[in-house]
């Protein structure tokens, strides 16, 4: 299964969502491929859009393969190839560290002056373009139960079928729209997938916010 770009994607996961529909979800979406999905998803389901901010924690000779995952509190997901990739205790440790130094610069640019929305009691659908390890996706989740949404839900375009069976106990529901078994990477079930810069993610996230005033007053 293909994909346009990440608004195609979106829209086809909004259809696969509907019964979410008339809840008021909150969309939370892991920055940065998240959110241009977030925000249609938002509009769609008329929802309101946050994001949940988790880091992967990067293997040290191949940044791009995640050898595990951190949330904002510091909770951090070491996945069990970690050692096997190089990664030793100290390595760990400092990257660790460097990532919840990164996490918190996210915070005060991506939502200056507003507080998280908080997920307690609500319908919480998290989103991201796709699962290649599923380590992101597992300390997103693990962030939004420990806030005891009434109901917590992974929504992805595409996964591997390894990411799935990780991520599957972490939620109530998974909604994944394909999960090929010659998956290897996230962005070749995508025909245009650049990168998502900071500043589209701080213009949607302060347009949903915006939209989000009237209804919440």
């Amino acid at each position: 299964m293909y994909f346009t770009d990440r608004l195609d994607a979106a829209e086809q996961l909004a259809k696969a969502l509907q019964a979410y529909r008339g809840r008021r979800p909150l969309i939370l979406a892991v920055p940065r491929g998240g959110v241009p999905m977030g925000h249609l998803l938002a509009q769609r389901l008329d929802g309101d859009l946050d994001v949940v901010l988790v880091r992967k924690l990067r293997a040290p000779s191949s940044p791009e393969f995640a050898i595990g995952s951190i949330d904002e509190s510091g909770w951090a997901y070491v996945a069990p190839h970690a050692h096997a990739a190089g990664a030793n205790h100290a390595y760990i440790e400092q990257e660790k560290r460097h990532q919840l130094d990164t996490l918190g610069e996210r915070r005060r640019l991506y939502t200056p002056g507003r507080p998280p929305i908080d997920p307690a009691g609500r319908m919480a659908i998290v989103v991201d373009d796709g699962l290649a390890t599923g380590a992101t996706m597992i300390a997103a989740l693990h962030a939004v139960r420990a806030h005891k949404p009434a109901t917590l839900v992974c929504a992805v375009p595409v996964a591997s079928t390894e990411s799935l069976a990780l991520v599957r106990p972490l939620a109530d529901e998974v909604v994944c729209l394909d999960a090929p078994e010659d998956f290897y990477a996230v962005g070749r079930f995508y025909r245009a997938f650049d990168q998502v810069e900071d500043d589209e993610a701080i213009r949607l996230l302060d347009d949903a916010a915006a939209r989000s005033r009237p209804s919440s007053s």
